[in-house]
């Protein structure tokens, strides 16, 4: 248990962080997963237009800290191939 004010205050901030962070990370889940499911009905217009406002909010996640900036070129380039694979 921390034991210096100091401590104390990192503890408090922490767990604030993680609280925002977790709701930003389910927000852009949130945002993948239409993507996911426009993809798998094999609408390619429903698909490209969910990746479209996919898109900014990963990209969103990546400044606020919640996904390295690799991991999100990654996942978009991934999904946009399979959205291009529909047509």
């Amino acid at each position: 248990m921390a034991n210096s004010p100091q401590a104390k205050k990192r503890a408090r901030q922490n767990e604030a962080r993680f609280a925002v962070n977790k709701m930003r990370r389910s927000r852009i889940r949130t945002y993948l997963r239409a993507v996911e499911e426009a993809i798998a009905s094999g609408d390619q217009k429903a698909a490209a237009e969910a990746l479209k406002v996919a898109q900014p909010e990963l990209m969103r996640g990546v400044t606020k800290g919640v996904y390295h900036k690799n991991t999100a070129a990654r996942k978009m380039s991934r999904l946009s191939s399979r959205v291009k694979a529909i047509g």
